[in-house]
């Protein structure tokens, strides 16, 4: 299910445990009630979806720096000489799909999950041998702290990457995934329309 649909299914799901809600009390009328019930499924799905576009289209626009503030993610980076299994081992402790590489504090490159499927086990390379610098993606696309949200989702999708360093004046300030991207979009969204719903199912008439 995309997220649109899944977005919109909350409302949807939210007023039929309303109307399950309505069934304990004294019920109007028949026809009343069914009127009452897709009115307020109108409504809930177009709240639903205002809020969806309307938070989308700001949060798109927010800049990069305010995702770094509000993740305060470590960054995590090895030297190039790090042999590719203690590179892979640190990315399995910290359950992270990618690893900048560092010397004398300037981004080298990048090591990755890909790097480590596509140029190491697939090239049948030793992995207790072989030093991330010789497999890693030098030279990596870097942008700016004040590259907008959707500026990123652009860039990681026409290039195909999945990780995107953040530099500031030549400095590494952190670094962001095609993931942290949808997770910034869609994020409080559903608590956002469920409030809204339950203000249109105490706002009835009685």
């Amino acid at each position: 299910m995309n997220i649109s649909m899944r977005m919109l299914a909350a409302p949807t799901a939210l007023v039929l445990q309303i109307r399950l809600a309505w069934a304990v009390e004294a019920e109007p009328p028949a026809p009343v009630l069914e009127w009452s019930f897709y009115v307020l499924l109108i409504f809930a799905v177009c709240v639903g979806a205002f809020v969806f576009f309307r938070t989308s289209n700001k949060r798109k626009a927010a800049p990069l720096s305010n995702m770094l503030v509000e993740s305060r993610r470590p960054l995590n980076f090895v030297h190039p000489d790090t042999t590719v299994t203690e590179a892979v081992s640190k990315m399995r402790d910290e359950n992270i799909g990618a690893l900048l590489v560092m010397e004398d504090d300037n981004l080298v490159g990048i090591f990755t999950e890909r790097d480590a499927l596509t140029n190491v086990l697939a090239a049948g390379i030793d992995p207790n041998s072989t030093k991330v610098s010789a497999v890693m993606t030098e030279n990596p696309f870097c942008v700016d702290p004040s590259t907008t949200i959707e500026e990123a989702m652009s860039i990681v999708t026409n290039r195909k990457i999945r990780h995107l360093p953040i530099v500031h004046n030549g400095k590494l300030v952190g670094i962001v995934s095609s993931g942290d991207l949808t997770h910034w979009l869609v994020e409080d969204r559903e608590d956002e329309i469920r409030e809204l719903v339950d203000v249109a199912a105490h706002t009835r008439p009685r």
